[in-house]
């Protein structure tokens, strides 16, 4: 029996030299196990997301030692409420709703812009002689039935000297676009002068439009990027790494904006196809509005976030005040 111990030794301490030395190799080339992260999108994919893809393409997650997992939502409010509860690490989401789920005690936590200015507006044809808020009063105004977006429209109609109650709400979903184009409303709440407006303008309307902050609503951030109390204290360091690549793939975009754009559309999604002429135009609007000259792109402001709590708490949107300084952490300086 002795006699067998001899080989078997030898060939246990031989497997771990050369498991050793396949270490070592992957040590010396840099190489190491990469961290698994995800991050649910606001809806499918489009200019706004280009960053993203730019990093996952260019390599940039992995220089941060990520491997990143870019999904899309099944409805638009399923982003934030799968970051609270963990059921992905990230998401892009809006900042009246994480103060309205805050105000609802969900544990969800901001940690940085994605794009620092408002998109929503109020927008009509101009054939429809409105000129202002107060001439919605006696129209019909289309909406997704959101509490926020009917504060806005309240906001502004009463900010602009009107009264509220003389103006129809009418639910039209998500079908925004049809709703003014074929007249069945006069003016839509919702839509976002990157995607509806650029989209209706191009199809031949004439459009007019109205920005939330000229009329008493707090210019805000649109977007802003999401994750679960308990995931931020897990996974800080990799939130901010995932961040720095995002970074990077933001700046390549507004560089190289036409190269940007051709690997976004690369990733479109087959139930949600891109026109490239529209993500052109949107991609113009919206660079200049996801930063802000000497802020650090991410880098959140408090008081804007104070101004939108008290605007929502105002409104009636959310019953209980919330203090930023709980659910605001900033993983960029400014």
């Amino acid at each position: 029996m002795n006699n067998w111990k001899i080989p078997i030794g030898l060939l246990l301490l031989a497997i771990m030299l050369v498991g050793c030395s396949n270490d070592k190799t992957a040590s010396e080339n840099g190489e190491s196990e990469l961290e698994e992260i995800s991050i649910m999108l606001d809806w499918y994919p489009n200019a706004v997301h280009a960053a993203l893809y730019v990093a996952q393409e260019k390599g940039y997650f992995e220089e941060h030692g990520l491997d990143v997992e870019i999904q899309m939502p099944a409805d638009t409010n399923d982003p934030l409420k799968l970051a609270a509860t963990g059921k992905v690490d990230l998401a892009i989401s809006y900042q009246s709703q994480v103060v309205q789920s805050r105000a609802e005690e969900i544990p969800v936590v901001s940690v940085a812009t994605y794009v620092r200015h408002s998109l929503d507006s109020i927008m009509m044809k101009k054939e429809a002689g409105i000129n202002s808020p107060k001439d919605l009063e006696g129209k019909n105004v289309g909406y997704p039935s959101t509490v926020i977006t009917e504060a806005v429209i309240k906001t502004m109609v009463e900010h602009d000297g009107g009264d509220f109650s003389k103006v129809k709400m009418t639910d039209v979903g998500w079908d925004l676009m049809p709703a003014v184009a074929t007249d069945k409303v006069d003016a839509i709440g919702g839509g976002y002068i990157n995607h509806e407006l650029v989209l209706l303008n191009k199809e031949g309307y004439e459009m007019d439009s109205f920005r939330l902050d000229d009329y008493g609503v707090p210019d805000n951030y649109e977007l802003v990027i999401v994750t679960g109390e308990n995931t931020f204290n897990k996974k800080k360091d990799s939130i901010e790494k995932f961040w720095q690549a995002v970074t990077k793939g933001q700046q390549f975009v507004k560089e190289n904006p036409d190269a940007g754009l051709q690997i976004l559309l690369a990733n479109e999604n087959a139930d949600s196809t891109l026109n490239a002429e529209v993500e052109k135009e949107s991609l113009k609007i919206l660079l200049p509005l996801m930063e802000d000259e000497g802020v650090s792109f991410g880098y959140q402001d408090e008081e804007s976030w104070q101004n939108v709590a008290n605007w929502l708490y105002e409104a009636g949107v959310i019953s209980t005040e919330v203090e930023p300084q709980q659910f605001v952490q900033n993983i960029v300086p400014k």
